[in-house]
């Protein structure tokens, strides 16, 4: 009665309610679930332990749970070809052939389509020298699988290593009855001339070029009479493939490798037919590699002036109407001056050019002038060269050089090419009068480092100075210059000069390339052996930055300067940086230092300075962060690796001294009460020894 009055009283719970029952916003799926713990390797297995096989009844038991294992594997994963394949290359290993056999057969059951299964199951058997099952194998492959060339080409190469030529030979009149693909054809064909059977290759030549009717094909038939020296054969495959493609499908190669084969027999005047026929009957735009090998035949054989005036004057009718109809289609002017350089004289050239420079570009913007100015360039170089006349190259570069709106932009290319010629015809004072020009007109980089270049190869070092100060007055930024500069000094002997130089280049506001400059200083100081001044400017860089490199470098400098107390000196200095980046961002600068000082403390320090250095070393997580597309919209998650320094660990629980604190105020609030309780539990000990260890427990519970 009263078990059944306990039951009623039960309360059965109640089920929370969902108040809100829509989706998440974030969906975890199973899969993502399971690849995360793949991800992740939380259940890591132990290796299985190595067994040795001692005896027949161990090596028995062995294969017996081998194959079992194996069977399960099948069970489970049947369409998986993989497995069958492992399965019976385990047992050709065992040498059990017969059974491999039986489970390559219940693969193909399985899937009589994978080309891999039975390959592996011919190679089995080709390796294990069973001749008329491999025969068997191809042969089923061959019927199942009649498109896949790749069982006929192994058959038939098993059958030649045989030595059963008659089969190989069958085997590839099975596969031709196929009609495959040219090289197939080809195969069979190489062959039969491997063992000098001609008759039978120009056989099956002529009924490949009925399954396959390119030219291509006739012209390699063709070739291959004329190989085996069969010349009137030769021909007639020629005529017959003229006759079989007709006038409605000339084809230019063929007619180039007939006339090509008349040729080599010295029977000009037949290959001169063939082309003259050719080119009546192809058109212009299909015939360019017919009318080019007529032309060297013509050059070799015939009449050399009338055909390349005949072929000159059709090129010159094409640019003509080329340049007409875009005249500023400057890379039709440059083909059209090409052919005509070759071929004309020289008033016809020029007056070309002359056509060609009046084209002016109608915007003027650099880079619609970039193709146009080459027009000059070549013709200066054609009067320079070609015609050998000086006076009218520089007639030509000063009237370029007068056209070009030097104040919108400039050409330094053509200022360095005018003075190079007026050095080439040994006329310095003009070269320099040309530069001095275009440095007062549209000064340039470029133009400054020309003649810098210039003046270094006249040994000019006066001047080289003069025009270094110029130079870097007119761009400031550029590291490259102020370092020209002070290895030039350097080369000089002045070595205070060069150090001016750098000081002064390093107290510019901008810089295109500071760390150039920098380095370049560095080295320089080093290379003097002043180690005061380089460890000073190392000082002067980690005030501008704080790069890690910069730290690395200095502390390898220190490293190796040969001071005493170097190795104390360097551990100092990876100290300073590690205690300057802890606010650094850059977690894999941070760690990149603590791995050059792991390295120094591995070569020079102790093992206590090795654990300091390991206590500092970061923990690598993986972490998730969401990823948002350029409109702003969600891309989903990826993972990325972090690391947590020992000091951002403690940085990140800031509320755990408040937390301690606590703790300990509440561990003395108890004992107060603990110590009110006491003369209570004195007045009252002596009424019993039962209130007595009601108290003592009550006392406890205050604890």
């Amino acid at each position: 009665m009263a078990v059944s009055n306990a039951v009623g009283k039960l309360r059965i719970p109640q089920v929370a309610k969902v108040k809100n029952k829509a989706p998440a916003l974030v969906q975890i799926t199973a899969e993502q679930l399971l690849r995360e713990a793949k991800e992740r390797e939380l259940e890591l297995l132990p290796p299985p332990p190595q067994q040795r096989i001692a005896d027949e009844e161990e090596f028995n038991d062995y294969k017996l749970r081998k194959r079992k294992a194996f069977e399960d594997n099948l069970r489970k994963n049947r369409t998986v070809i993989g497995n069958w394949i492992k399965y019976a290359q385990w047992e050709e290993r065992l040498q059990e052939i017969q059974r491999a056999r039986s489970i390559y057969e219940r693969a193909l059951d399985v899937d009589y389509r994978n080309i891999t299964l039975w390959l592996k199951y011919a190679e089995m058997e080709m390796r294990n020298r069973q001749a008329n099952h491999a025969r068997n194998v191809w042969d089923r492959a061959i019927t199942t699988l009649p498109r896949v060339s790749q069982f006929w080409y192994k058959y038939t190469y098993m059958e030649e290593l045989l030595g059963n030529m008659a089969g190989a030979r069958q085997v590839f009149e099975r596969w031709m009855e196929w009609q495959p693909e040219e090289q197939a054809w080809h195969s069979y064909i190489n062959f039969e001339l491997r063992y000098k059977e001609v008759e039978r290759a120009r056989t099956i030549y002529e009924r490949f070029v009925l399954v396959h009717p390119w030219v291509k094909n006739w012209i390699k038939y063709a070739h291959s009479e004329e190989k085996h020296g069969y010349f009137a054969h030769a021909r007639k495959v020629y005529e017959r493939a003229v006759e079989f493609f007709g006038e409605e499908h000339m084809d230019e190669h063929l007619y180039v490798a007939f006339a090509k084969f008349e040729e080599n027999q010295k029977e000009f005047e037949r290959a001169q037919v063939i082309y003259k026929y050719a080119l009546d009957r192809i058109p212009t735009h299909e015939a360019q590699e017919l009318f080019k090998n007529y032309t060297i035949f013509e050059k070799k054989f015939g009449d050399r002036r009338g055909i390349e005036a005949i072929i000159v004057t059709k090129r010159r009718f094409q640019y003509e109407e080329e340049v007409r109809a875009s005249p500023h289609n400057y890379d039709a002017w440059f083909d059209y001056l090409r052919l005509l350089e070759s071929t004309a004289e020289a008033d016809t050239v020029r007056e070309v050019y002359e056509r060609a420079i009046a084209n002016i570009p109608p915007i003027q913007e650099k880079r619609h002038w970039k193709r146009y100015i080459y027009l000059w360039i070549n013709y200066a170089l054609y009067e320079e060269l070609q015609t050998k006349d000086p006076e009218r190259t520089r007639q030509v570069y000063q009237a370029s050089l007068e056209l070009i709106p030097h104040q919108e932009f400039t050409f330094a290319k053509m200022w360095l090419y005018y003075a190079q010629f007026e050095i080439r015809q040994r006329n310095l004072s003009s070269a320099r009068r040309a530069l001095g020009i275009s440095i007062g007109k549209c000064p340039k980089s470029k133009l400054f480092k020309g003649y810098i270049e210039l003046e270094v190869k006249l040994r000019e070092f006066d001047r080289c100075q003069k025009l270094y100060a110029k130079l870097l007055e007119f761009a400031p930024e550029h590291c490259t210059s102020w370092i020209k500069f002070a290895e030039l000094e350097t080369i000089l002997g002045d070595v205070e000069r060069a150090r001016a130089i750098y000081e002064l280049a390093i107290s510019q506001p901008r810089l295109d390339m500071p760390e150039v400059l920098w380095k370049s200083y560095i080295d320089f100081e080093m290379e003097q052996g002043e180690i005061e001044r380089t460890r000073n400017l190392y000082r002067q860089l980690l005030q501008r930055t704080q790069h890690v490199k910069v730290w690395i470098s200095l502390a390898h400098f220190e490293l190796s300067a040969g001071e005493d107390g170097s190795v104390s000196k360097c551990r100092q200095i990876y100290e300073e940086a590690n205690k300057t980046m802890q606010n650094c961002e850059e977690k894999e600068a941070r760690l990149m230092l603590l791995q050059s000082w792991r390295s120094f403390e591995d070569e020079f320090g102790t093992v206590s300075d090795k654990e300091r250095v390991d206590r500092l070393m970061p923990e690598k997580v993986k972490k998730r962060r969401k990823v948002l597309t350029d409109d702003g919209s969600d891309a989903g998650w990826e993972e990325y690796c972090d690391y947590i320094f020992p000091e951002d660990e403690a940085a990140s629980q800031p509320n755990l001294k408040l937390l301690t604190m606590a703790k300990l105020w509440k561990k003395q609030h108890e004992e107060q009460e603990q110590t009110d309780v006491l003369p209570e539990l004195d007045r009252d000990v002596e009424k019993s020894s039962v209130i007595g260890s009601q108290v003592e427990s009550k006392g406890t519970e205050y604890g």
